[in-house]
């Protein structure tokens, strides 16, 4: 399918590696012109190298205020304009609530939350002045129920939340904003594999029991959706939060 995003300036955060990675490659293959965020620069240029395509790379710790507005006054000053902007950087960190110092509470905040609106702020004004954008947060399911570590819920279920607010904010100006919300997927720099290895009769029960679609998802299977959302194909969606986990969620309604 032409999902008519040739030409497209697409800003993807966390994009080195893992889930982000693999939608930068789904951007390349439509013809976008595609930049990826990410801490470690010797990251993002193995990526670079390996995305092929017109790729362009930013170096810069999106928990950090300055720095955010930095990767996007360098991303307008080099492209002109924003016409996506993918919120993919995130992690978790902590333990159970009781045993989890505050400090890593607000860690995962600005990781997780204020990153996405910080920089769906600072992209606002561009994508005004065009008249038309998208941006596509990528969130969690354990954003809507329990599970994994309670700082990334928290966080993740802020962004959530923010997903929809902004959306009706910005849609009579032509921007949609949207999210997803993995399940567990599968990946070489992600938890899963770690767990895999460690444990893997444990997993293998664990997906029995907890993933409907009996298997682990795959970078491309979130990619897939975040590249159709970011699309004029998706026009009508505004404010969703769309589970891709192979019917993990216990979510019914």
């Amino acid at each position: 399918m032409d999902l008519n995003l040739q030409g497209k300036n697409v800003l993807v955060t966390g994009g080195s590696k893992g889930i982000g990675k693999a939608i930068a490659k789904a951007f390349v293959d439509e013809g976008a012109n595609v930049a990826i965020n990410g801490r470690n620069l010797d990251d993002l240029r193995r990526a670079q190298e390996e995305l092929g395509g017109n790729v362009s790379i930013y170096q810069a710790d999106v928990t950090s205020e300055q720095e955010r507005e930095q990767l996007i006054s360098s991303f307008i000053k080099d492209h002109g304009s924003i016409d996506v902007l993918i919120n993919n950087a995130g992690g978790s960190n902590g333990g159970k609530a009781e045993e989890t110092e505050l400090r890593l509470f607000h860690d995962a905040m600005e990781l997780n939350y204020f990153s996405i609106v910080h920089l769906s702020k600072l992209v606002l004004p561009h994508m005004k002045k065009a008249g038309s954008g998208s941006i596509v947060n990528i969130t969690s399911l354990f954003g809507r129920e329990s599970g994994g570590k309670v700082t990334y819920n928290n966080a993740k279920a802020a962004a959530i939340s923010f997903t929809k607010a902004f959306a009706d904010e910005v849609a009579p100006y032509g921007i949609r904003v949207n999210g997803v919300a993995p399940g567990a997927i599968l990946h070489e720099t992600g938890n899963w594999i770690k767990r895999l290895e460690k444990d893997p009769e444990g997993i293998k029960q664990f997906v029995k029991k907890e993933i409907p679609g009996g298997r682990f998802g795959t970078v491309e299977e979130i990619a897939n959706v975040v590249v159709f959302l970011a699309s004029e194909k998706a026009s009508w969606v505004i404010g969703a939060t769309l589970n891709v986990d192979g019917g993990q969620a216990r979510m019914n309604f």
